[in-house]
């Protein structure tokens, strides 16, 4: 009988000791497949993995499990990574569902055997430059597929994905027909394949002739042809080469006396819409690349790079995406200077991205881009100075005696200016393009006491949505769950934004107002739940004030903005027409056109 007394405790201590062994086992064998992978392909010195540290706790972007048992998560977005990932080394990660490794340099065919793991969910390898044929055998769990801005080539494969809700193929070097299974995905999901064809792009043409009857057609046709023809073919081209290579010399000798005369080459020239202002130290070519400032067709501005350069600067704020400068240049010209950081696209990317900036800049309440530098170390954007500041500025900043509260008709004008500006970048941008982070003070003041959003269109160039701060209060709940950022979360945000001009407090993410700073969402439902309405707003709108008809209104707006669920959060558009209804309630039930012409009467 005591036999058996002692023999239940082994029993238990040998079963926990195996299931310990197991368990780390499981972990050091995905410990080893990431290092075979980090030892194989070259990365940033920021990736710290090693064998002596933890692998749970502090190998950079790197997810394990509750139980710290799998490796379930790698997020690795920017990192520098070049060449092609091994066989056997992701793809022993038996536990993954989330692999982002886009914005890097990975290339070579995608190995097939990571995108089979059964577990996997989410994957994001935009902006590479993979190639081959897509893997055909796929997670049957996969919920989002991006493999866009890569160079995959070949048909698509007949996916079988019931789970699949985001899909982006977009410019690759597919071809073919899309598959049935696919065909719900928008065209965004598609373009940019110049080959591929069928639902939802163009249809599918008759079967053309293969490409070697083609070529075999014209070889035949060309050896009737070639004869007397194709000499005199030849001499026009010689002739014509020869002519080209004589003009080439005139002017390199031209530009080489001109540069001689004058010393530093200024050159002005316009093409596609802006206006390019270069300024090249020394000789060549590659040097004159790196010190041009591009001006947008309209703006005024004739300074170039070495004038702002030579400019007084002062540190206006450091923000998500980098540091802005209050620039003054010899001339008398003031400007705003942002320089960017962690950018990590391209300069084709980087251009078309500045040329879409400017254009939806064109709206009254979107702040406009004026100028742009890009280089491999330094990346710029000017716009125009705005000296009234930011609305987190005239919110918050000294708030002691002496202070000249912002009164409510202030802040009424500038929410709905703010939320037109967003409703404008929302239509110009399509609908899965947001501005991903709104918030006050990037919310400046024009002249005329109207609200401007800045900081538009720089989401897409960075290594990290600024949304995926911890500390961000402005951030939806669901952009920190799928790290996807959508108008329904910008709309998130404008709602804690219009909740902060009501309540008079800061948001989470402000260093230095901790003492003010709540979560505003979860404390404005809190109080209103136990009916003190009354006390969520700002003092300095209650004092002296009988608008409290109208606040409650806006209140029930910002709720509205923020609800947990982002599908219950009404459209940008929806939020703009309820703003206006405040002032005007006789617009209720009024159509988009009537809104319009009513909206623009003082």
């Amino acid at each position: 009988m005591k036999f058996q007394y002692f023999i239940v405790p082994f029993v238990l201590l040998n079963f926990t000791l195996s299931l310990f062994a197991l368990v780390v086992a499981d972990l050091n064998s995905d410990r080893k497949a990431l290092l075979e992978f980090y030892s194989s392909v070259p990365h940033s010195p920021r990736l710290n993995w090693n064998e002596s540290s933890p692998i749970c706790t502090s190998w950079v972007g790197v997810t394990c499990n509750p139980s710290k048992t799998h490796v379930i998560g790698i997020h690795l977005p920017g990192v520098r990574f070049k060449g092609s990932i091994p066989e056997n080394t992701l793809g022993k990660l038996g536990a993954l569902r989330i692999l982002s490794l886009h914005f890097n340099g990975l290339s070579g065919n995608f190995p097939s055997d990571i995108l089979s793991i059964p577990s996997l969910q989410y994957v994001n390898l935009q902006q590479n430059n993979f190639s081959g044929p897509i893997p055909s055998s796929l997670s049957p769990k996969l919920v989002a597929l991006d493999i866009s801005f890569n160079s995959f080539s070949g048909t698509i494969p007949e996916f079988n994905l019931p789970r699949l809700r985001y899909l982006n193929l977009s410019y690759n070097n597919l071809n073919g027909s899309i598959p049935i299974s696919i065909t719900q995905f928008p065209y965004t999901s598609f373009v940019g394949n110049s080959l591929l064809c069928g639902p939802p792009l163009k249809h599918c043409s008759a079967i053309s002739p293969s490409p070697s009857a083609t070529l075999n057609q014209k070889a035949s046709t060309s050896k009737k042809f070639f004869g007397l023809a194709s000499i005199l073919a030849l001499a026009v081209g010689g002739c014509a080469l020869l002519s080209l290579l004589v003009l080439v010399i005139f002017v390199c000798c031209l530009k080489r006396k001109k540069s001689e005369s004058s010393g530093v080459l200024k050159e002005k020239a316009s093409y596609g819409g802006k206006s390019e202002v270069s300024k090249s130290f020394g000789s060549g070519v590659q040097e004159a690349e790196k010190n041009k400032l591009f001006f947008f067709e309209g703006c005024s501005y004739s300074f170039d790079l070495e004038d702002l350069l030579k400019a007084s600067a002062e540190v206006l704020g450091k923000g998500s995406f980098g540091t802005t400068y209050k620039a003054s240049l010899e001339e008398g010209t003031t400007v705003v200077v942002k320089r960017l950081r962690e950018v990590v696209v391209g300069k084709k990317e980087f251009e078309q991205q500045m040329e879409f900036v400017e254009r939806i800049g064109k709206h009254p309440n979107v702040t406009p881009l004026q100028a742009y530098y890009y280089s491999k170390d330094e990346k710029l954007l000017v716009y125009n100075y705005m000296p009234k500041g930011s609305l987190f500025t005239l919110l918050n900043g000294n708030r002691g005696v002496g202070r000249t509260p912002l009164d409510w008709e202030s802040r009424m004008k500038i929410a709905l200016g703010t939320a037109k500006g967003i409703a404008s970048i929302h239509t110009e941008g399509g609908p899965k393009f947001a501005h991903g982070n709104i918030k006050s003070s990037n919310v400046l003041i024009t002249h005329e006491h109207d609200g401007c959003i800045a900081d538009v269109g720089l989401t897409p160039l960075m290594n990290t949505p600024p949304t995926m701060s911890r500390a961000n209060g402005y951030r939806a709940p669901e952009a920190a769950q799928s790290r996807k950022i959508t108008q329904k979360s910008d709309v998130y945000s404008f709602g804690v934004l219009l909740l902060e001009m009501l309540t008079g407090k800061t948001p989470l993410g402000y260093p230095g107002y901790d003492h003010d700073m709540v979560d505003l969402p979860r404390w404005v439902r809190s109080v209103v739940r136990e009916e003190w309405t009354a006390e969520v707003f700002d003092e300095e709108l209650v004092r002296g004030q009988c608008v409290e008809e109208e606040m409650v209104q806006m209140l029930q707006i910002a709720l509205a903005c923020v609800a947990k669920v982002a599908d219950n959060r009404p459209t940008m558009d929806e939020a703009v027409r309820n703003l206006e209804e405040i002032r005007h309630p006789e617009l209720k039930n009024r159509t988009s056109s009537e809104s319009e012409s009513i909206a623009q009467t003082p």
